[in-house]
């Protein structure tokens, strides 16, 4: 069970739920006026295609701020150390540079509404329907597991109880995602970044405050778990032993490039604030806008990680604290009223910015692919609207009932990074070999994306939950399953290639790399050719950055 200890209690007063229930006027207030600017299902399900880039990159990233980044990766840092860096600097910034620079004119131009509708587009309808129906039972699960985390967290700090917060944020996020579409959930998405960074920075500072500043908290640290606990490297040396139970290989294979892009590259959730921009410049660097902040988070969820370690030196210990409450005891001991009030007010800020971005794909790719492909085919653009609006409320009722499913799972971050080994990885091999070979059938889609999401599952509920072969870790697990997913999936794509007719050149133009569409160009809008706006020099910069960020913790 993910649970918080019993005796964590925040004393909160009036003044915390003022500006509580102030944030949740500003939600509901942002909802009311995004409603004027839908008129039609392309405003309700992608904005209109209308916002800029700073507003796309900023939910992007915002969008990503759930039960992972808050809860997960604190809980993370304190079992793990400074490894946590990994699921920034090499797990999600490469991706996101890939994203923007190599993957976003494909799919931007091609004027596709989803992910899965580009593999219409590139393959055919049963690899489309198989990755539409993976993808909206996948979305339903993750926003799962932000509703059943939230409860948690506000049953431990506030007494509410589970169902009560389950239901009113559910309630919320279905309110102003049904009242004004993405572009509500964007824009909220934007409120929510900058209340989180209020609620984490405090906490971050406070709590090295209290151990004595940074000198204190490495000596601490390095006292009680050794040097390799402050470094991003240290012991993941093939046949050594690390508490992450991974080695340098996996590392990079499995967190680096195969779940860090499939989860960043094909995930709808974080790609649709980029189909929302208003033109492909500001597609493109909607995901390398939002590489900057991520880059730097890290060290806002893994300080207080860090802190907690020390603090509780017994976390993690059936009898005491466990890795989960690391970001929650820092708040019951370290703020005062006021600052408490907007630390919870930024806590459930992020669950609800990550239930919302699966809601509001889902609903999408319900809309879009599934119904208005298969079900009910041409109906008038209103239908679809209105259909929109029905299937979000049973998209949040779903959810609701998926939350308790994470709670067979002892780590919040450990739940995700299976799902998305299970869905993103297969769905990133079929996206990739499809993109950069002509040659990759029709046919040959479905059967990838089938068998690598078969090859993970069998990876990780026989021969790891079984024990055939011993795998230190859930993580460790995840990454090998990746790994695993992906290589199974290229397989099957080359054999049935070799046995199936590819698609006519005709239809590949523009959908794979090195071909071309006549009349997809467009000429870059005004301003977007200043040289601060290129995206070659923010996807370089980013990477540049990342891998300096690396050198004082790979000493």
């Amino acid at each position: 069970m993910i649970t918080l200890a019993a005796g964590l209690r925040l004393p909160t007063n009036g003044l915390d739920y003022a500006i509580l229930a102030l944030y949740f006027l500003v939600v509901l207030g942002i909802g009311f006026a995004a409603r004027r600017s839908v008129r039609t299902s392309l405003d309700f399900f992608l904005s209109g295609r209308s916002l800029p880039a700073w507003v796309t990159g900023l939910a992007f990233v915002a969008a990503n701020l759930g039960a992972t980044e808050i809860l997960g990766m604190a809980a993370t840092g304190a079992q793990y150390g400074v490894a946590v860096v990994h699921w920034y600097w090499i797990g999600a910034i490469p991706a996101m540079v890939f994203l923007g620079l190599v993957m976003m004119p494909f799919y931007y131009r091609s004027k596709v509404r989803s992910v899965p509708e580009f593999l219409l587009q590139r393959f055919d309808r049963s690899a489309h329907l198989l990755s539409s129906v993976l993808f909206a039972f996948a979305a339903v699960l993750i926003a799962g597991v932000n509703l059943y985390a939230l409860s948690i967290v506000v049953e431990a700090l506030l007494g509410w109880p589970q169902w009560v917060a389950i239901v009113v944020a559910g309630l919320f996020v279905l309110a102003y995602i049904t009242i004004g579409g993405l572009s509500s959930a964007i824009y909220n998405e934007v409120l929510q970044f900058f209340v989180i960074l209020a609620a984490l920075i405090p906490l971050a500072l406070l709590g090295l405050k209290r151990v004595g500043g940074w000198d204190g908290l490495t000596h601490a640290l390095t006292t009680a778990h050794g040097g390799n606990f402050l470094t991003a490297w240290g012991g993941t040396g093939i046949g050594q032993a690390n508490p992450l139970g991974a080695n340098w290989l996996t590392i990079i294979l499995g967190l680096g490039f195969v779940l860090s892009f499939g989860y960043w590259t094909t995930n709808f959730a974080e790609v649709q604030r980029a189909l929302s921009a208003k033109n492909l410049s500001a597609a493109r660097r909607t995901p390398l806008i939002a590489a900057f902040p991520k880059m730097f988070i890290v060290f806002l969820v893994m300080i207080p990680g860090l802190v907690a370690a020390v603090l509780v030196p017994k976390i993690g210990a059936p009898d005491g604290l466990q890795y989960n409450d690391a970001i929650p005891y820092l708040m019951q001991e370290l703020l005062p009223n006021g600052v408490l009030g907007l630390a919870v007010t930024g806590l459930l800020a992020a669950f609800m910015a990550g239930m919302a971005a699966n809601v509001s794909s889902f609903n999408t790719v319900f809309t879009y692919d599934i119904w208005a492909k298969y079900v009910k085919t041409g109906r008038p653009d209103a239908y679809y609207l209105r259909f929109g609006r029905l299937i979000t409320a049973i998209g949040v009722l779903a959810s609701i009932g998926t939350a308790f499913i994470a709670s067979s799972f002892s780590n919040i971050m450990g739940y995700l990074q299976t799902l998305f080994s299970f869905f993103n990885v297969p769905m990133f091999v079929v996206f990739i070999i499809g993109m950069f070979w002509k040659r990759a059938s029709m046919k040959s889609g479905v059967w990838g994306l089938l068998a690598g999401t078969t090859a993970a599952m069998v990876n990780y509920f026989w021969i790891y939950k079984q024990g055939v072969i011993s795998i230190p870790t859930d993580q460790g697990a995840n990454f090998v399953s990746a790994i695993v997913g992906f290589v199974a999936g290229a397989l099957v794509m080359v054999v049935v290639t070799l046995f199936t007719e590819p698609k006519p050149q005709a239809e590949l133009a523009g959908l794979v790399y090195g071909t071309t569409a006549p009349g997809l160009e467009e000429p870059p809008a005004e301003g977007d050719d200043a040289w601060y706006r290129k995206p070659a020099l923010l996807g370089w910069g980013a990477l540049v950055l990342a891998a300096l960020c690396y050198l004082p913790y790979s000493l």
